[in-house]
């Protein structure tokens, strides 16, 4: 059965389970300052677990595209990818364990028709220091589960990764570990940031049982053993608790289900290959890879250059796609750092300039049904590849030689365009010692890279929903509308930032503004503000909000029929979500204190609230 499939008979199981199908969310995230991209299913959904009604109802199953940059590095091994897709079902204090346990495994076992044999579990045993129980509901429908396939599910009790190690799989099917089946966007319950939600949780491993254990792992094998033979296929958090401080947890006011299962890993299962890159997502770009380079994907002097220049091109495709272009900060650091990484393994393979663009056609082609919003922006995603492709080859040999004469890891940064992270990969292969701080010194002696974990710095700006935070945001909105007023309707936000003090606004325009325009814009935001105009935040049908807001900049695909529309009189109609003041006249005296170039075609506007 092909990944596609996959997909949707997922997304159609659970709409006759009573859910409603939505599109995934972007990559990257709309007001949440935790983080640059969107990591997992759960990120977009995260108002709708804390309380918030979702528009669509208590039950909602999607396939959400996801990027994770901590494992940029671990690509290249049979089963780590940047970019992936979580399939999820979400209940908002509807169903819980009883209905969602049964129905996941009758998905995997009836639906896509894996062996129940070769699956196995792992559940919450608790955890004493915070008071939370084992999770003995979750092993008793397990049992029952597998007892009805004709499996005896003897349930053992690990406690840890180590003690797995150590104890090994002892006959058994259902495994309880402590922290590693506590789930939270912080992890285990002592990291847990207060506020934030969480539960205990229960793991599907597939096994591959002609991968034989590797002993470096530890001397048994165990569920989360790292030795491949087994793989975690999906997860269903029982989200139940709130963390109220240190080690004090209460219950929310109604449980939800949060399940995640890559659509990338299922496949594996399913297609019974303990390889990612084997999947059928992969097999067309990887055989032109081998056309156009005379090499094999399976001799091991080439695989690894296979799987990254496969993965970092996929992640870059969806990245491009939803606005991120290749650049030194934020996000766009990311996809010049895999862009050029995949640069330099295909120059291993010895490929030259300009496949790049052939093989984005291979990708772009899977997913044209699934993604046609990124299929569509095909001629812009091929571009930008092309034009960040040519740039660093144009220094990738030049910098080779530097590399080779010793390293000076800032001059290969600052000169020749090489992600660190790249030159750390050269120097290791060589078996050489980077010397890390002096890197860093050097960075920040040339005004340092704001880059991963960088609070404050998303789509939408938000650093935080305090008081002048929210002033900040409404006054964007308001800015953004003069700028439309005065320089054109063309106008659309690039991006913003957003702390207590100040605010940053980029926009499209080809050159300087002069200090008429600017003066212009900055008395057409004072005017609205002196008008002390209502501002209104209204719920309204997608198709009926499309005819009032003021400028359509964006794809709507991803919304669901019912959307957030902010409102400031016919002034502004925008589609925002975020916090707003209720009337303009709160903003206080709006002063622009600065107008320069972002990035090419995108100037940036400073400003405070007086």
């Amino acid at each position: 059965m092909q990944s596609k499939e996959i997909r949707e008979r997922y997304l159609k199981f659970f709409e006759k389970k009573g859910h409603k199908i939505i599109p995934s969310a972007s990559l990257i995230p709309e007001n949440d300052p935790t983080t640059l991209f969107t990591g997992s299913g759960m990120q977009p959904m995260m108002p709708y677990l804390l309380g918030e009604i979702h528009p669509l109802g208590k039950r909602i199953t999607d396939s959400q595209k996801s990027f994770r940059t901590d494992d940029i590095e671990e690509v290249g091994d049979n089963r780590h990818t940047t970019f992936f897709e979580m399939l999820g079902n979400w209940s908002f204090g509807d169903y819980f364990q009883k209905e969602q346990i049964p129905w996941i495994f009758e998905f995997l076992t009836k639906e896509l028709k894996i062996d129940p044999k070769k699956i196995f579990v792992t559940v919450f045993s608790g955890n004493k220091e915070n008071n939370l129980l084992a999770d003995t509901q979750a092993v008793a429908i397990w049992k029952e589960l597998f007892k009805n396939e004709g499996i005896e599910a003897k349930d053992v009790i690990l406690e840890s990764e180590q003690n797995g190690a150590n104890l090994g799989m002892q006959g058994g099917r259902i495994f309880s570990y402590s922290d590693k089946n506590w789930w939270s966007r912080g992890g285990a319950p002592d990291k847990m940031p207060t506020g934030e939600p969480g539960g205990g949780d229960s793991e599907m491993f597939y096994e591959f049982d002609f991968i034989k254990h590797n002993t470096m792992y530890g001397k048994y094998c165990h569920p989360n053993c790292d030795c491949g033979r087994y793989i975690e296929i999906g997860n269903s958090v029982f989200m139940e608790f709130k963390k109220l401080g240190n080690r004090k947890f209460e219950p929310l006011p109604k449980k939800n289900i949060d399940f995640g299962g890559g659509l990338e890993r299922i496949s594996m299962a399913v297609q019974n290959t303990n390889d990612i890159f084997k999947i059928d997502i992969f097999t067309n770009l990887i055989s032109f890879l081998e056309k156009i380079s005379n090499t094999k994907y399976d001799d091991p002097k080439y695989t690894t250059s296979y799987r990254v220049i496969a993965d970092h091109l996929r992640a870059s495709i969806f990245l491009i796609s939803d606005g991120v272009i290749p650049s030194n900060t934020d996000q766009g650091y990311f996809v010049r750092r895999l862009l050029r990484r995949a640069v330099r393994y295909a120059d291993i393979l010895g490929i030259k300039e300009g496949n790049f663009a052939d093989l984005t056609d291979y990708v772009l082609e899977y997913y044209k049904d699934a993604y046609p919003e990124t299929y569509n922006k095909k001629e812009i995603i091929k571009s930008e590849i092309y034009k960040e492709e040519l740039k660093f080859r144009k220094t990738l040999e030049a910098g080779m030689k530097e590399f080779e004469k010793g390293i000076d890891p800032f001059v290969l940064f600052s000169s020749y365009g090489f992600p660190f992270e790249l030159t750390k990969e050269l120097a290791k292969e060589k078996g050489i010692i980077v010397d890390e701080d002096k890197f860093k010194k050097d960075l920040e002696t040339h005004q340092a890279l704001s880059r991963a974990g960088s609070e404050q710095k998303f789509k939408g700006g938000l650093g935080g929903t305090g008081e002048m935070e929210t002033k900040y945001h409404t006054a964007t909105h308001l800015l953004l509308a003069s700028l439309r007023k005065v320089l054109g309707g063309e106008i659309i936000q690039k991006g913003s930032n957003i702390t207590a003090e100040r605010m940053r606004f980029d926009f499209n325009w080809p050159e300087k503004v002069s200090a008429e325009k600017l003066k212009e814009v900055e008395d057409l935001v004072n005017k609205k503000i002196a008008e002390k105009i209502p501002v209104e935040m209204l719920e309204l049908p997608k198709e009926e909000a499309k005819k009032i807001v003021t400028t359509l900049a964006f794809d709507l695909s991803k919304y669901g029929d019912v959307v957030k529309v902010y409102k400031i009189d016919d002034f502004d109609v925008e589609f925002c979500g975020g916090p707003h003041v209720k009337n303009t006249g709160e903003l206080g005296l709006f002063k622009i204190v600065k107008e320069e170039a972002s990035s090419a075609g995108v100037r940036r506007i400073k400003a405070v609230l007086k």
